[in-house]
């Protein structure tokens, strides 16, 4: 009874939209559905272009002809030329293209509408190659893992930090992170607005797996925090209910989920020849993703004895592999997203990558705004206080100037 109860909605749902979808539509006469083909991608191949194409309206189509700069060219559809909602095709076009050229790409449907895409210069697509597979994974190495590491070298400086000056370089973590989640929404707006096609609703899509993966984080991040073992007894104390370790790791996981999207946009930039990744742009990158290794530093300090007086080296040696291996988990990713933005790019797959890491990002930034302010006491107010709302504000200084360069 209490399943039949639970269907019964459910049925009365799937009745009404049956009815509309099939003997309504003539007494209510809505008008005509209008086509919508969206083309998500072009390649530049020896000798071809080739179009991915998508039906992303509310009719079947199907795909008639194929032109480059306004001139009719045959063209090969594959499967085949019919595209149910939401299906896809891949068009090609036999065709002398010059590297640099720009070209607009156009599909006609049946009805003799017309959909198109333009592309500013012609580059060749990325053919997978032992070559390019090692130049992908050198960029990832270089914009992830090596300034993340490098950014953990402040650990010695913030562990010698006490009282108010600790909270400031807690609290600029957390500024680092907001900028970074609001940096990754920017991104990922953009590429639903710009290169998504409608019919998945881009902006609901980014909203809808940012919240799963902060709700999916937070519950895996308490998790860690039960189980993490308890500081050594001549640590500096953690406030209540955190422990440094388990938060430096959800802090890592945080952006390397972020790092991953970010090396999917530069394999496809590579890929896409959108982007000649230069000793310059490369440097860009570096020291801004160095500040990354900071917000990783800040927790890990609390672990160390120094504050204590003990001396640093004898303090930090037994934590070096847990080091190595929060760099590698922050920074690696980044080398998997050049591999799958260089090889396997997709608008749709880039926007979850990027949603993700959304997510994840703002939810260690909760995390680490709670632990500063669990430091201030049971009677301390729900926003921190001034050193720690500096810290926040330098932050996210730090990244938006090192944004400029990047």
């Amino acid at each position: 009874a209490t399943a039949a109860g639970g269907l019964a909605p459910l049925a009365a749902v799937a009745v009404m939209i049956a009815y509309l979808l099939g003997p309504a539509t003539d007494a209510l006469d809505l008008g005509v559905a209008l086509p919508e083909v969206s083309v998500e991608k072009v390649e530049f191949v020896d000798g071809e272009v080739r179009a991915t194409v998508r039906n992303t309206g509310p009719v079947p189509v199907d795909v008639a002809v194929a032109d480059i700069n306004d001139r009719i060219h045959p063209a090969a559809i594959e499967p085949d030329r019919h595209l149910e909602r939401l299906e896809s095709a891949v068009v090609r076009i036999p065709f002398d293209w010059n590297a640099g050229e720009p070209y607009t790409v156009g599909i006609t449907t049946d009805d003799g509408t017309r959909f198109e895409r333009e592309v500013e210069a012609a580059a060749p697509a990325a053919e997978p190659s032992a070559e390019l597979f090692s130049t992908f994974a050198l960029v990832g190495v270089y914009v992830g893992i090596v300034p993340v590491m490098v950014g953990m070298l402040w650990l010695p400086f913030i562990a010698r930090m006490r009282g108010s000056w600790y909270a400031f370089f807690l609290s600029l973590t957390a500024g680092l992170l907001l900028f970074l989640g609001i940096d990754a929404t920017a991104e990922a707006a953009e590429l639903s607005a710009g290169g998504m096609a409608a019919g998945f609703n881009g902006l609901l899509l980014i909203a809808t797996v940012a919240a799963a993966s902060f709700l999916a984080l937070h519950a895996v991040s308490g998790r860690m925090q039960a189980a993490a073992p308890a500081p050594a007894p001549d640590a500096a104390p953690a406030p209540p209910g955190q422990r440094p370790m388990a938060l430096a790791l959800a802090i890592a996981v945080g952006i390397g989920l972020h790092n991953l999207g970010e090396g999917l946009a530069i394999g496809a930039a590579v890929a896409l020849g959108q982007a000649a990744l230069g000793a310059f742009l490369i440097a860009g990158f570096a020291m801004h993703n160095t500040t990354e290794g900071v917000a990783i530093a800040a927790p890990v300090a609390r672990a160390t004895a120094a504050a204590r007086g003990a001396g640093f080296a004898r303090s930090v040696a037994p934590l070096v592999p847990r080091l190595a291996a929060l760099g590698a988990i922050a920074g690696a990713p980044a080398v998997f997203g050049a591999w799958i933005g260089g090889f396997a790019y997709s608008p749709v797959s880039a926007i979850v990558f990027l949603s993700v890491g959304i997510g994840a990002i703002f939810q260690v930034s909760y995390s680490v705004l709670s632990w500063v302010r669990s430091m201030e006491g049971p009677a301390a107010p729900a926003f921190p206080g001034p050193p720690a709302a500096a810290g926040i504000a330098a932050g996210m200084a730090v990244m938006y100037l090192t944004s400029i360069v990047a």
